[in-house]
């Protein structure tokens, strides 16, 4: 295909794009006051497997409990080579404070990560490269994830129940929204990008008893005080300054009272980083240190470890497509290289397998405060959802044209 074409089925992806936004916002605003938690996303998989079936697809369904996929078949397809997008669905424990018209109706659950904007940008690509599917040089995947905001995540489970059996893509793609980022822009970064995470949960024993007499005790309060300042350490002394590390404390509870002191309290947290083998060697001093401490004390210190998420870590032809289709689609000025991240994502599940990249698209309304993912004020402009529909098709329809890892 010649450069007169692609610029042709460039424009014509745009066009698409443009001619679905009103049925494609029509669909995340469905999915926004419908918001379900980590696997029980039930409904939300049967819309979506209603939309695919109106496109003239042939979905399946409870794939990992509550996951969705399925397949366009191109009309150029000599090999069978593949290209996967996936988008993730479930919401969050909150009770959304927008005032949107189309705000949750389920009490205390919101889509306050932008997964609706998610899923409604990959139902509106599939709807686009429906439409040219005799012109897509292969196939493309699509993988619709339940259950990312909870581990084991929705990418694994999918994958232990027969994701790519019948078919392993040749490479993977799928983005995330960004607060900080303008509406029109997007932006990814090759290789490392986002951590491990590991999540830690302390139980510190002492002994309880009055607070007027803390010297007939053994404070468990006092323990984990001494734990929670000494761990800063792991980091700031411990940590390679090269190897970007977090350990962050999220919840204390020592019930006791203003004059009792408890048997025991209960502590949990995060520990994120990059590197597999430091990953391992944090484990272990935490655990060293927190029972140490606790032992020093006239304590003990149970602590579990759930082992998490690996990085995410972006194949740097993958992403280097992303760019270059980016700035072909959007204009350079807005495309952006992005700096490492210490959030985390289960989509490292399928880069672990499959040569992939996961960058991200600017949701950000122009004018209006900043406000952070996974807060119950988020807000989403909608334009951004013709931009992250466009270019997922248009990046998938030129992966297949280019098929950089045949």
């Amino acid at each position: 295909m010649g450069e007169e074409e692609l610029v042709t089925m460039k424009d014509r992806i745009k066009a698409l794009a443009a001619a679905n936004t009103a049925t494609v916002i029509e669909w995340r605003r469905w999915l926004h006051r419908h918001p379900e938690l980590s696997q029980q996303e039930y409904g939300t998989m049967a819309y979506v497997a209603e939309r695919l079936r109106d496109m003239g697809l042939e979905p399946k369904t409870g794939i990992g409990k509550t996951g969705v996929m399925a397949m366009i078949r191109g009309g150029k397809d000599p090999d069978g080579y593949c290209v996967a997008l996936r988008a993730d669905y479930d919401a969050l424990p909150l009770t959304e404070a927008t005032g949107l018209p189309f705000a949750s109706e389920n009490p205390g659950v919101m889509h306050a990560c932008g997964h609706d904007m998610h899923t409604s940008s990959l139902l509106g690509a599939a709807k686009i490269l429906c439409d040219i599917r005799e012109e897509l040089n292969g196939n493309v995947m699509l993988i619709f994830e339940p259950s990312e905001e909870m581990y084991p995540g929705g990418a694994r489970m999918m994958m232990d129940d027969g994701l790519f059996d019948e078919v392993m893509p040749n490479e993977i793609y799928s983005f995330h929204c960004l607060p900080e980022m303008e509406v029109g822009r997007i932006g990814m970064r090759k290789g490392r990008y986002m951590a491990s995470t590991d999540e830690l949960y302390w139980t510190v024993k002492g002994r309880g008893g009055h607070g007027a007499t803390p010297h007939l005790s053994v404070d468990p309060i006092l323990i984990a005080s001494h734990i929670v300042v000494a761990l800063q350490q792991l980091v700031s002394r411990n940590a390679a300054p090269m190897m970007p590390t977090v350990l962050s404390f999220g919840k204390i509870i020592g019930e006791g009272r203003t004059n009792i002191i408890p048997d025991e309290v209960k502590m949990e947290g995060i520990i994120r980083t990059f590197d597999p083998q430091w990953r391992l060697e944090c484990h272990e001093k935490i655990r060293k240190m927190s029972c140490g401490i606790a032992e020093s004390m006239g304590g003990e210190c149970d602590l579990f470890i759930d082992y998490g998420y690996p990085p995410v870590i972006n194949d740097d032809a993958c992403t280097q497509q992303v760019h270059d289709n980016g700035v072909a689609f959007l204009g350079e000025e807005n495309v952006d290289w992005l700096d490492l991240r210490m959030t985390a994502e289960d989509f490292a599940f399928f880069g672990q397998k499959i040569p992939a990249c996961y960058f991200r698209v600017g949701i950000h309304i122009p004018g209006t405060p900043f406000c952070n993912l996974h807060r119950p004020n988020l807000m989403v402009d909608e334009r951004s959802i013709e931009v992250a529909s466009g270019f997922e098709a248009y990046n998938v329809y030129m992966a297949l044209h280019n098929r950089i890892k045949q």
